[in-house]
């Protein structure tokens, strides 16, 4: 009986120990970061902002307002019903992000796009360190998810984190090929943002700044949509 006794006393103890161990580990363990900007990404795609001509935001951590409140990030100041689709560190290209293939094609292609009057595409920063041809095809499999839908977009700003030149090649190439499709392409290197300390994301001030600038020409395109044809 006192070694039977014995036995459970031991077992209890190594169960204990492995509980204990469990639990330390999992209290110690950093959050997956890309669970986390699914998450993020999750929240901000609930938020439904203005009313009128539905409006898809398809973009990066700038779309989805890191280090902001959603009520501030830029695309709140755009007319129309506003959807986003955003997710931090994606891009155009399958290895902007190290989270899997989250690119705009591949989001754009899960969507339910019926109905959408105008689709928002944001970004390019993600991509600076990816080669152009890269791009180049992430672009063209973006436009094929599209269809023949109504296309705006925009371009990355000069930041102070990334060299300018870098980044300008992003924007003259998505220029291009915008170009070369027949959407609308809006450049925002000569766009002053100011940015919060990690010198990548616009503060709420930068935001209102960039959401401003879009939103002008959300509400030309939208305009354009709604006069009669002759």
């Amino acid at each position: 009986m006192t070694r039977h006794r014995l036995l459970l006393g031991l077992l209890a103890l190594v169960l204990a120990t492995v509980a204990s161990t469990t639990l330390l580990a999992r209290a110690g363990a950093r959050p997956d970061p890309c669970a986390t900007k699914g998450a993020q990404a999750r929240e901000r795609g609930a938020v439904v902002t203005g009313s009128g001509a539905r409006v898809l935001v398809i973009g990066d951590s700038y779309s989805v307002g890191a280090g902001v409140r959603p009520d501030q990030s830029w695309p709140v100041r755009l007319p129309g019903r506003v959807r986003v689709d955003g997710f931090s560190g994606s891009g155009f290209t399958r290895g902007a992000s190290p989270c899997g293939d989250v690119s705009y094609a591949t989001r754009a292609a899960a969507r339910r796009l019926a109905g959408v009057d105008l689709v928002v595409v944001e970004g390019g920063l993600n991509d600076v360190d990816q080669p152009l041809a890269d791009l180049d095809a992430g672009y063209e499999r973006l436009r094929r998810a599209l269809g023949e839908r109504p296309l705006l977009v925009v371009g990355p700003p000069a930041v102070p984190l990334l060299p300018y030149d870098d980044v300008a090649a992003v924007d003259a190439r998505l220029a291009e090929l915008t170009a070369s499709h027949g959407a609308t392409y809006l450049s925002m290197l000569d766009t002053a943002l100011t940015f919060q300390p990690d010198r990548l994301h616009p503060d709420a001030a930068g935001h209102r700044v960039f959401g401003d600038r879009v939103a002008e020409r959300v509400g030309q395109l939208l305009t354009r949509r709604s006069r009669p044809r002759p």
